[in-house]
């Protein structure tokens, strides 16, 4: 079974799990990653034998109706948008020309089910934003050093016993993440192998008794232009 055929399960895994109840009908979340890698597959570039150049700002246009369900859903659904997109371009060697931005817009000249994407090539400075995941919930990494364990003193509590008070802590330097046990009772496992110290990649797994706290990190873009058309909170420009 090859990357794709892996990716698409996971894709229809984490989306249809995440947010499947919420849509009965209209404009299902599956249909919008398909909608954005297909874009980037078709505005891919190649500029030279090793670097094909593709979008990096994708603009998601739905009707009202379609467009209110979305965005209640708030920053999760872009989130797993934009990580998928992320993966899919992975996949197929693509490369941005910056962060990868992706937007909901609301357009009332589409019918309920209906979407369309535009998209365009816009430069920036790359920002990454780190967070775990924990009990399926994400938390974000606001600062330098995040304590990790059961105290209240610990910057993420987690509810187990099987931890220490502060048990692990990550840093993170803006673009790089790391890991340490602190010295904790039961000890710390990433990715399946015991933890001391070691650098913190992206999709890594940390355990720390029966918590599974997974690392995560995605682009954050600055604030471009807007594309023509509505504006992301619903109304016309």
């Amino acid at each position: 079974m090859g990357l794709l055929d892996n990716f698409e399960r996971e894709l229809e895994r984490a989306v249809n799990g995440a947010f499947a109840k919420t849509f009965r009908s209209g404009v299902q979340p599956l249909e919008i990653t398909n909608a954005l890698r297909r874009e980037l597959d078709t505005k891919a570039a190649v500029v030279s034998r090793d670097r094909i150049l593709v979008p990096n700002e994708l603009q998601v246009r739905l009707a009202p109706i379609d467009y209110e369900k979305m965005s209640g859903i708030g920053p999760a659904l872009i989130d797993e948008l934009t990580q998928l997109t992320q993966r899919h371009a992975t996949a197929q060697g693509y490369q941005f020309a910056g962060p990868l931005g992706i937007r909901l817009r609301e357009d009332d000249s589409l019918s309920v089910g209906i979407m369309t994407v535009d998209s365009r090539n816009l430069r920036g400075e790359v920002q990454w934003r780190p967070f775990v995941e924990i009990d399926g919930k994400r938390r974000e990494l606001s600062g330098a050093r995040t304590i990790i364990g059961r105290g209240s003193d610990a910057d993420i509590t987690v509810q187990d016993t099987g931890t220490s008070r502060q048990h692990v802590e990550i840093l993170w330097d803006g673009s790089r993440a790391q890991v340490r046990d602190l010295g904790s009772t039961n000890g710390s496992k990433l990715n399946g192998n015991p933890l001391t110290k070691a650098p913190l990649q992206p999709d890594s797994v940390i355990q720390i008794g029966r918590t599974r706290i997974v690392f995560r990190v995605l682009p954050q873009s600055s604030t471009p232009e807007p594309f023509d058309g509505p504006d992301s909170t619903g109304g016309r420009r």
